[in-house]
């Protein structure tokens, strides 16, 4: 019975991978892994290893989480090391925590290996800080995924009126649900709005606009793409750096 290591693999450039994570990774004797990971990672493995691909995309899995679950257990029951490597950080939406939770109830340790998550880092690298003295104290990490079996929306958007700014994750899809959303509970129609697609890779783009006018700006970005509102958004004009 081995170990497992619940690792962030960062928000995409193979360089934002922290020591630790490259470490467990040349020292996997298994590393299941998914979407948002970047696959160069794996080149860093020692050999014989072996790669599962237990990725998911907007209304295609290629497992459920449940089944994913299973894959982790049993390959712990195999192998020493065993490396899940999650997009990001493993327990910002990442679902480590289940996981974690189902490797317990069956006797499995584990270990989180935090990762840099792309709420900070994506926004960074397109030359926007989610916090800037004297615009903004406080920032919101927000799940732009919702399940569509629910019959209403978990967020609490009520409670987003006076938020400095706000970041959303996986909300690509929702785009028009979420800048309408915004307006209805009062923000500004000319809101400040920057959408990040592929952030952190040599792929990224930034569109930026308003609440009003961002969905037709930027609804055919590809995918991963991280929503960023708030007036820091402006900053970009002076700190964009990485798509120059």
């Amino acid at each position: 019975m081995g170990k497992v290591y619940l690792t962030g693999a960062g928000p995409g450039d193979i360089d934002l991978l922290t020591v630790k994570a490259l470490r467990v990774v040349q020292m996997a004797d298994v590393i299941i892994y998914d979407r948002l990971a970047n696959p160069d990672i794996l080149l860093q493995a020692k050999e014989g290893c072996e790669c599962i691909y237990v990725g998911k995309e907007d209304s295609h899995h290629t497992l459920p989480q449940e089944e994913i679950n299973e894959v982790i257990y049993q390959a712990a029951l195999k192998h020493n090391h065993v490396v899940r490597l999650k997009g990001g950080d493993p327990l910002v939406f990442g679902r480590g925590g289940e996981e974690g939770i189902y490797l317990r109830e069956r006797g499995i340790e584990f270990e989180f290996i935090p990762g840099i998550t792309s709420a900070i880092a994506v926004p960074e690298y397109a030359g926007i800080p989610v916090t800037h003295r004297g615009i903004t104290v406080s920032f919101r990490v927000v799940t732009g995924h919702e399940s569509k079996n629910k019959d209403h929306s978990q967020i609490p958007w009520e409670n987003y009126k006076t938020d400095d700014t706000i970041v959303f994750l996986m909300g690509l899809h929702r785009l028009d649900k979420i800048t309408k959303k915004l307006i209805e509970i009062g923000k500004p129609k000319d809101h400040p709005i920057a959408v990040i697609s592929r952030g952190t890779t040599p792929e990224e783009k930034t569109v930026v606009g308003t609440l009003e006018d961002i969905y037709e700006k930027a609804k055919d970005l590809p995918t991963p793409a991280l929503i960023v509102v708030g007036e820091v958004v402006k900053l970009r004009e002076k700190l964009s750096w990485f798509e120059k």
